[in-house]
């Protein structure tokens, strides 16, 4: 069963083998126990965020809701990152963005202190997609996004420098954030470093 593919095991967790889910989670949960922790620096913080996570999964798999197509690991990853987020919102600790350029990165607010070769060459890509999907994104929304997470303008001066209201700025920003969700799902974007 260890040689199995990660979509045979899951296929085979679904139809009711309760040792396949096992021989997933050991043969990943290194790997994602390690990003957890490079993202809160607590252990017991880690324990719960990962804990949590296979809860998701376990959930998501019974429900019949999985289809990543054999791309096991980064949806798992995609998981854990979205409840890395919850937490940080919870806890009112979301990074603040600082960059020295212009142009916004989205690894500026991750951030990951060292990496090797293989992870800065994953980040630049990663950030080179999300750049070109924001391109994508209808002209006002754009705008007000590049204002916003860019230059760090807040809505009110977003609001006058765009010559509309603060509640249109919010309105704008809300959907370019829907809107890039929504790309990132479709083209299957996984944001992890």
């Amino acid at each position: 069963m260890k040689k199995k593919e990660d979509s045979i095991l899951v296929k085979d967790y679904i139809n009711g083998n309760e040792r396949a889910l096992e021989v997933l989670i050991n043969r990943h949960q290194q790997q994602i126990f390690n990003f957890i922790f490079s993202k809160v620096r607590d252990r017991e913080v880690t324990e719960d965020v990962f804990q949590d996570t296979f809860i998701k999964v376990i959930n998501t798999l019974k429900r019949g809701k999985y289809n990543e197509e054999g791309k096991f690991l980064p949806w798992v990853m995609r998981i854990s990152y979205n409840l890395l987020i919850d937490y940080f919102r919870k806890n009112k600790r979301i990074p603040k963005f600082e960059s020295s350029n212009e142009e916004f990165d989205i690894f500026d607010v991750l951030g990951n202190g060292e990496q090797n070769i293989e992870d800065s060459m994953i980040k630049n890509q990663i950030t080179n997609e999300v750049r070109l999907l924001i391109e994508k994104l209808p002209e006002e929304q754009k705008e007000v996004l590049i204002m916003r997470l860019y230059k760090d303008l807040s809505f009110k001066e977003i609001a006058e420098n765009t010559d509309i209201s603060i509640n249109t700025a919010l309105g704008r920003m809300r959907y370019a954030i829907i809107n890039l969700r929504k790309l990132i799902e479709k083209h299957q974007i996984v944001l992890i470093s």
